[in-house]
């Protein structure tokens, strides 16, 4: 039976890097990868989809995919904002905007969450599938000591219950499906640029060692129906 993998956000640092790792996996057939521009690879086995992140585009998507049912084992949802040239995370409480926060929330919690209602039809299936959404450590309300970041913290906050409301519905309709909320980490990307003389030495890590981390990860996550919270060193993180 045919096993491929699903990497949504393809375009990013650590969607680019999941993309390679999948595509050397002996064990997977295909990797299809959704962003909004294309994806070059020099892989056969890599198929590059582009679409803009609203419910309709997602839907196509879906479509697109309809014939890969039952055989999408792998599926990482790597979406997500922190900053962007007019945002940036708050300090204070004073500088929380509507309209930024609307956005944060739009990309870090709605689209994985309609990812996951649409993608439903086609993880019914037979073989175990892990899917991999990307969190933070930050969005954990028991580990909040330094405040600050409202916007980012509270869409992966929301995100964190999504994923664990999906994982009871999933444990109903799509039992072979493991889902994951997953903390990378500090990657040394765009988004995290601005903050990196601020990580301790030895924690600033590259894509590519994410992506292991997190393929090493799936390849080991039992199909129990729960949400798992877990960082890249497969250490559970508080709620």
């Amino acid at each position: 039976m045919l096993s491929n993998a699903l990497i949504l956000g393809a375009g990013g640092a650590m969607g680019r890097a999941l993309v390679n790792k999948f595509s050397r996996n002996p064990n997977l057939d295909q990797v299809f990868a959704v962003s909004r521009g294309p994806i070059n690879s020099a892989s056969p086995k890599v198929t590059s989809i582009t679409a803009e992140y609203t419910e309709t585009a997602m839907e196509q998507v879906v479509e697109q995919l309809a014939p890969q049912a039952g055989t999408l084992t792998r599926v990482c949802i790597c979406h997500g904002i922190l900053h962007s040239e007019s945002i940036y995370p708050e300090k204070r409480c004073e500088d929380i905007d509507p309209e930024s926060m609307g956005e944060i929330f739009y990309a870090n919690a709605l689209v994985p969450a309609l990812w996951l209602k649409l993608l439903l039809q086609l993880m019914v299936g037979t073989q175990p599938a892990v899917v991999a959404c990307f969190s933070a450590r930050v969005g954990s309300t028991g580990d909040n000591r330094l405040g600050g970041w409202y916007s980012y913290r509270a869409s992966k906050a929301a995100l964190n219950s999504l994923l664990k409301t999906y994982a009871i519905e999933y444990r109903r309709r799509a039992k072979n499906v493991k889902l994951l909320a997953f903390h990378p980490g500090t990657v040394d990307s765009q988004m995290s640029k601005p903050f990196q003389a601020s990580v301790p030495p030895g924690k600033l890590f590259t894509a590519d060692y994410v992506a292991d981390c997190l393929a090493e990860l799936m390849d080991k996550l039992p199909c129990d129906g729960e949400l798992s919270y877990l960082d890249y060193a497969g250490k559970p993180i508080p709620w």
